[in-house]
């Protein structure tokens, strides 16, 4: 491929004492803009750091009416082809969203030898493997940290700074929308169609909310993140998926009252029976670091052998967090670091074994459970009675006075397999009104657990 004088191919040899960096920008939303800001502001301090001048040839759009006020100094265009093909180009940065028109553009982007830098959480949890293929067959790389977490930098710890542990476990808040919702629903006593009103009125909530709620966004970059951790490909499909869309504020409150905040988690855990991976409200004692992680922040938790415990925490979403992570990651591929790592590592999806992983039904945890019951004599009696016949001991037993017609039960450490059943029975008694409401309870794992 023939590249213009003073245009260098990102690798670890280079000499170049201030190379340009020549980049394709696809996508001129928030997050596009604000990786062009940053690049433009901080042009000074980019280049006194890496030696490197980044500069954007074309900015890609789907619209030049919305986005005349980038034309100048950036070539912004429909042509997403012509960008890609552009020899002065070495790094496609995608930041359109979604599977299909970015799909594309990112593989013809790799089949040309093209690196690519992406946010696409969606993309990668769908195709990575095929991708990352693409990657490896073409000699370039794939900087994806602003994938997961906005701009907490999980990506470069799992595959640089962490690359020394046996990760056991990965707990973590990634969607900051779903935070926010819980957030004001615990804070201020909300329903979650008020918290999630409000949420879209700020912008925290597109105006189909489905991706967010529903855990699916948070269940793509837990597939992401787990495969880099345990060093197996994890797809979405494998991950145990329940969103925030059915939660009552009822149990928000009675969480409360036992000393727990609910949070939407994201667990990856290693366990004998292969890999337990669920995205699910879950109650988090308040003790817990992850229970003070409020609006729109993300957190995760990561437990290595010999590391410990570590807590990454930050911003996880929004333009300048997520652009950050983006720049970043564009400087890496230029300076040679992400390209190195790519051809080096073994951690990529396209390269791993397909996980093995555990039986939903039979992974462990305890259980908050609410019954909705008529208030009658031996109500109680027959619930526990029904519990216990299937092996699932009780921690706790609450009855407000004031509602009578509520039983709250956690539990021991049991299986799922054993909650569902006993549930299932307990539904077809007489003076049970309507379906019980079981979340999971987290409990931290213990550190440098064999």
């Amino acid at each position: 491929m023939v590249r213009q004088p003073g245009y260098i191919r990102p690798t670890l040899k280079s000499t170049n004492t201030s190379p340009l960096v020549g980049i394709a920008l696809l996508g001129a939303g928030v997050v596009g803009r604000g990786v062009l800001k940053i690049l433009s502001e901080q042009a000074d301090l980019l280049k006194r750091r890496t030696g490197l001048t980044p500069v954007v040839h074309h900015v890609v759009c789907r619209n030049l009416d919305r986005h005349g006020d980038l034309a100048g100094d950036n070539n912004v265009t429909t042509d997403a082809a012509a960008a890609i093909a552009d020899p002065r180009v070495s790094i496609v940065v995608e930041v359109m969203g979604g599977t299909g028109v970015a799909g594309e553009y990112t593989a013809a982007a790799l089949k040309a030898g093209k690196h690519v830098v992406t946010a696409n959480k969606a993309l990668l949890a769908a195709h990575g493997a095929e991708l990352f293929g693409l990657a490896k067959e073409n000699d370039v790389s794939i900087g994806f940290e602003a994938s997961c977490g906005g701009g907490i930098p999980i990506i470069d710890a799992l595959t640089r700074g962490l690359v020394g542990n046996r990760i056991d476990s990965l707990i973590g808040i990634i969607n900051g929308t779903c935070n926010y919702i819980l957030t004001q629903m615990s804070e201020q006593g909300w329903t979650y169609e008020a918290a999630l009103a409000e949420a879209q009125k700020i912008g925290f909530a597109e105006a189909d909310p489905v991706m967010d709620v529903s855990g699916r966004d948070t269940a793509q970059k837990l597939a992401i993140l787990a495969t880099l951790a345990f060093n197996e490909q994890v797809n979405e499909a494998d991950i145990a998926l329940a969103g925030i869309d059915s939660l009552k504020a009822d149990d928000i409150r009675n969480a409360s009252q036992l000393g727990y905040t609910i949070k939407l988690l994201a667990i990856a855990e290693r366990t004998l029976g292969g890999l337990n991976l669920r995205v699910s409200p879950t109650l988090v004692h308040n003790g817990d670091l992850l229970a003070d992680v409020n609006g729109g922040f993300n957190a995760i938790s990561v437990y290595g052998h010999a590391i410990g415990h570590q807590f990454f925490y930050g911003r996880g979403a929004g333009q300048s967090p997520t652009a950050s992570a983006v720049v970043a990651d564009i400087l890496g591929v230029a300076m040679g670091t992400i390209p190195h790592a790519f051809e080096r590592l073994n951690v990529y999806p396209g390269t791993l074994p397909a996980a093995r992983m555990l039986s939903h039904d039979d992974a462990v945890s305890r259980f908050y459970l609410r019954f909705s019951v008529k208030d009658k004599p031996g109500v109680l009696a027959g619930i526990t009675e029904t519990l216990g016949e299937h092996g699932v001991s009780l921690q706790g037993v609450r009855q407000d006075e004031n509602d009578t017609n509520a039983i709250v039960l956690t539990t021991h450490t049991t299986t799922r397999r054993a909650v569902t059943a006993a549930v299932a029975e307990i539904d077809k008694q007489p003076h049970v009104v309507a379906a019980t409401v079981v979340w999971p309870i987290f409990d931290r794992p213990e550190e440098f657990a064999e």
